[in-house]
């Protein structure tokens, strides 16, 4: 990374209040085996999760991968992100639009077509250009739990509250999470 990359980053982080350097007083504490998403960082932070991960659109197989990426971020459940060859990128067609954000960089969206008659639009995203340090989501794809039925270890997911997060929601994570009522300014 180079010192524009560190700039960049340093003032994206100073537009939020929490950052993971301290819980706040409403967050929940973890039990055994769980994390607190108020102790993930921002800027957020990449690790490989060698657990299954599957995603399924109407029953049908869109993706299965122990390779994916999890993304934690502060106040957010992660994203996991699994790579091309794990994905039936068959049954993807673009989408239109496309979102910036201030750590990945621009987004563009993926549609899964007609299936069970309904298409499901903008279901999945990805970076074809990450920012640095996230040049490892290049080749990776993210999906919606809220339209898509999606599994972490044999669990089904819980989507993050709120229309545009994509957060997955699993046993191993405590909240509350960015997206529900009031938490704007998380």
């Amino acid at each position: 990374m180079n010192d524009s990359d560190l700039e960049r980053l340093a003032r994206a982080a100073a537009m939020w209040r929490h950052v993971g350097r301290e819980r706040p007083p409403f967050a929940l504490p973890p039990g055994p085996g769980q994390e607190s998403v108020w102790d993930y960082p921002r800027p957020p932070r990449l690790v490989p999760d060698s657990r299954e991960v599957v995603v399924l659109a109407g029953g049908i197989e869109i993706a299965r991968s122990r390779r994916a990426l999890r993304l934690l971020e502060t106040a957010s459940p992660p994203g996991f992100y699994l790579p091309a060859p794990d994905v039936h990128t068959e049954l993807l067609t673009p989408a239109a639009g496309a979102s910036q954000c201030e750590w990945k960089g621009q987004a563009v969206y993926w549609s899964v077509p007609s299936l069970a008659g309904d298409a499901l639009d903008s279901v999945a995203w990805s970076y074809p250009q990450p920012l640095a340090p996230y040049g490892a989501l290049a080749g990776h794809f993210g999906f919606y739990p809220q339209r898509l039925a999606c599994f972490v270890g044999g669990v089904r997911v819980q989507p993050q509250p709120g229309r545009f997060y994509a957060g997955w929601i699993t046993p191993e994570v405590v909240g509350p999470f960015k997206g529900a009522a009031g938490s704007g300014g998380w």
